[in-house]
């Protein structure tokens, strides 16, 4: 019986998890359709996005920063705070959001393309397929540490035609605020030096859940993309 109890609690949070995970894709289906647009900056489209997830979907917390970078922005690493920029007509553009529902956290992250350059639109077009192919190589294996996984995106990023363009490929996701550890963040992330099998559990002795990052560098043209959803759910 404690088995199956334990069994059907932590169906219960994945599929949290994963309502979370398809509330956040409705929104990003909005921000697209109604907000991204040139001629405004980065900050002004950051604002109607907050304004849009709280009246829409009554958004009241994000678990981390609201992240909408563009052009030579994309470049920035996630904890760097550039200047802001007004979108230009023809620009590449991400938005990393991490929007809590009904106390579970979403993490979801997504390119677009103004405009009809061409570089720009292989790169948008590349970065889907090649979380797929990631997450395949994750599910052959899911007992892999957090660096192999990482290894295995530079890998397959490179394959394409690509760098990878952070130092890492996703972190855990769970309940809000999800499992901290201080001092020594590298256990929680996709990362070189994590270790730890990906599926050792929590602290709270739950399984843990990820979220796969893919990013992707052009180092000709010198922009980035993209690309982040739920690796251990769906």
């Amino acid at each position: 019986m404690a088995t199956t109890s334990a069994a059907n609690a932590e169906e219960e949070r994945a599929a949290y998890l994963l309502d979370a995970e398809t509330k956040a894709l409705q929104l990003f289906e909005e921000i697209e359709r109604d907000l991204l647009r040139p001629g405004v900056s980065e900050k002004t489209i950051s604002d109607e996005i907050h304004e849009l997830g709280a009246k829409r979907h009554g958004i009241r917390t994000h678990w981390h920063k609201r992240v909408v970078r563009s052009g030579s922005n994309t470049m920035q690493p996630f904890s760097a705070n550039p200047p802001d920029r007004i979108i230009q007509p023809d620009d590449i553009l991400y938005v990393d959001l991490g929007p809590v529902f009904e106390a579970w956290e979403a993490d979801f992250g997504r390119t677009y393309v103004l405009g009809d350059d061409p570089h720009k639109k292989r790169l948008r077009d590349a970065l889907e397929p090649i979380w797929k192919t990631v997450k395949e190589r994750y599910y052959q294996n899911p007992d892999m540490t957090g660096e192999q996984l990482y290894e295995i995106a530079c890998e397959v990023a490179k394959q394409d035609g690509w760098e990878f363009g952070a130092h890492l490929a996703g972190h855990i996701i769970g309940s809000f605020p999800h499992e901290r550890i201080p001092k020594d963040k590298t256990a929680l992330y996709i990362t070189k030096g994590n270790q730890e099998s990906m599926t050792v559990p929590g602290s709270d002795g739950h399984k843990r859940h990820w979220i796969l990052e893919i990013h992707l560098h052009d180092p000709v043209h010198q922009f980035n993309g993209f690309f982040e959803q739920l690796l251990t759910v769906g």
